[in-house]
């Protein structure tokens, strides 16, 4: 994912937390929508109290992997509703489908949720790749090539409305006359922009081959995606041996396997996407990621080290535990990411991970 805020391009980590809102099931045991909207307020919050950095939120109308009547709640409302219960924590969509609202109306959208938050909006834009929404809202499925050109214009559409009193465009996808966005965002110049990105779709053959190997790498990860967490969330109530044991564990996972992975995968799928879709760099958003979760990983192999032989400290928790939630948050975002990419390259949907 490509970002035009200062923080990402200055290498800050920061910590952001997904909060749930039914895209993925994660509401099913809750009965009752209120109940599960209060259950996602709660949440958000919580994060806010733990210093998270950032809140994000799903561009979805249907469950995954299939439809399944459980409650989804829209991204922007959503987001327009947390930024009046939260007061500091930033707010993100990871990331909005482009081809669901006309880009001046999201232009207004925008920069209503960035007045009425305070100043706290990330926005995040992306082509689009659900087809089971896009048929069962009604909304035209164009192909990667179309919905990637209407997303470059989106993006132009909404920096000009957001910057300029009035916003004239006559682009391949949008046209517009002198169209008026007030009031304008808080954030100057303008809220930071997170674009999400894929390749167009490829053909059968070795991109397949490449895409599907790595995919299925994925789904052995997710154990132990869910070992990391159960771990973090485990930690405090474990003895000192049983801690050093299963922090060992993760060590493995965090220290040898993974970035085995992370290496050929850079090497075998990012040149074959960054060819699909042109541009200096395009998967540097990708190689951003591998920075960041090596980063952590040698900060938790650091505090191993520092252990006691008896065990950790309750700081010592407190900091394995952080950063944990950290690498738990950034490897799930990361492989959504990259399962998109592998999505186009060989014409499946993305498998959800973690």
């Amino acid at each position: 994912m490509a970002s035009t805020s200062a923080g990402a391009q200055a290498g800050n980590v920061i910590f952001g937390a997904f909060m749930p809102q039914g895209w993925k099931m994660e509401l099913a045991g809750i009965d009752g929508a209120e109940a599960k909207w209060a259950a996602a307020v709660a949440i958000a919050q919580h994060a806010e109290e733990l210093g998270y950095d950032s809140i994000w939120v799903y561009d979805h109308v249907h469950n995954v992997p299939r439809p399944s009547h459980e409650a989804v709640f829209e991204c922007w409302t959503t987001m327009a509703a947390i930024s009046q219960r939260t007061s500091r924590i930033r707010l993100g969509q990871m990331v909005g489908c482009n081809s669901y609202r006309q880009p001046s109306l999201l232009a207004k959208i925008t920069s209503t949720v960035d007045v009425i938050s305070g100043g706290r909006l990330d926005w995040g834009i992306g082509a689009g790749w659900y087809e089971n929404e896009y048929r069962g809202y009604g909304y035209e499925f164009p192909t990667a090539k179309d919905r990637i050109g209407m997303l470059r214009e989106t993006v132009e559409i909404v920096r000009s409305m957001w910057t300029n009193p009035e916003t004239t465009y006559d682009g391949q996808h949008y046209q517009l006359r002198r169209a008026n966005c007030d009031p304008k965002p808080v954030q100057t110049p303008h809220p930071p922009i997170w674009i999400g990105g894929g390749g167009e779709q490829g053909p059968a053959g070795p991109s397949t081959d490449v895409a599907d190997r790595f995919r299925q790498e994925h789904r052995e990860f997710a154990p132990e995606l869910q070992r990391l967490r159960s771990v973090a969330d485990r930690l405090e109530q474990m003895s000192g041996p049983e801690a050093i044991r299963e922090l060992e564990t993760v060590r493995v996972f965090l220290a040898e396997r993974l970035p085995r992975h992370e290496e050929e995968e850079e090497a075998a799928v990012y040149p074959i996407v960054a060819s699909l879709m042109g541009g200096e760099d395009p998967m540097s958003s990708m190689s951003r990621a591998h920075i960041e979760i090596s980063h952590l990983g040698r900060i938790f192999q650091q505090l191993l080290e520092d252990l006691p032989p008896e065990g950790p400290s309750p700081d010592d928790l407190l900091d394995l535990r952080r950063v944990l939630y950290g690498l738990h948050a950034i490897l799930r975002l990361h492989f959504a990411q990259e399962e998109e990419a592998y999505a186009w390259l060989s014409s499946g949907e993305p498998v959800p991970v973690g």
